[in-house]
């Protein structure tokens, strides 16, 4: 989005959800490309959501997608605040306008965040892969099961103390007649460099 249209919405946002958010942000990606970002505390999360659906000038009919984020190695391990997040991509197609929605967990060791699927119904698939892969539980979920890992899977492996190759591996085992569980066999290698990019990055196109 345009960096005017940016900010004629940040403003139009900011009186409708008054003090319900922490922050609201503009991230430009150049000349005149940004986008925008809610940060919200978890317990005005659901309000703030609604609002945005609901409220004139807002519109944002479609949940695109809900991702967590692990921020304990984020900065090299020196950033300082909650370690989950989650956040809710939001498109308005009447408007042809998108937001970013974002929740930080309020404790470490049990990350909750309050559930989405009451008012998009698209988050149920979204924050089950999130459950699955960062542990984050999402509160009045009616079916918050893994989606991606095998049954009995134990840990999340998006977390960043998660080791790459996993804790165990599995394998048919042929005089069983089934797949059995056995400690990795592979050893620790780095395959593809790890690339930290700079504070707001643009991605595609820089």
């Amino acid at each position: 989005m345009s960096l005017a249209k940016l900010e004629a919405l940040k403003s139009h946002i900011e009186a409708i959800v008054g003090d319900k958010a922490k922050s609201i942000t503009i991230d430009a990606f150049g000349a005149d490309v940004g986008e925008l970002t809610i940060t919200v505390f978890p317990q005005n999360y659901l309000a703030v959501a609604k609002a945005l659906k609901d409220a004139s000038g807002c519109q944002f009919e479609q949940l695109m997608d809900v991702c967590g984020v692990d921020y304990s190695a984020y900065k090299e391990g020196t950033y300082v605040g909650k370690r989950y997040c989650v956040v809710a991509h939001l498109l308005s197609v009447s408007l042809n306008q998108r937001v970013r929605l974002r929740v930080f967990a309020a404790n470490d060791d049990m990350p909750i965040v309050p559930s989405l699927t009451e008012i998009w119904s698209s988050a149920n698939w979204f924050e089950r892969e999130a459950f699955d892969l960062f542990g984050i539980v999402f509160d009045g979920h009616n079916d918050l099961r893994r989606i991606l890992t095998d049954y009995g899977f134990i840990g999340h492996p998006f977390r960043k103390d998660f080791p790459t190759s996993g804790h165990v591996e599995m394998r048919y085992d042929e005089a069983a007649k089934r797949v059995v569980y056995q400690p990795v066999s592979i050893e620790p290698r780095e395959i593809t460099p790890r690339i930290i990019r700079e504070e707001g990055y643009a991605g595609i196109g820089r």
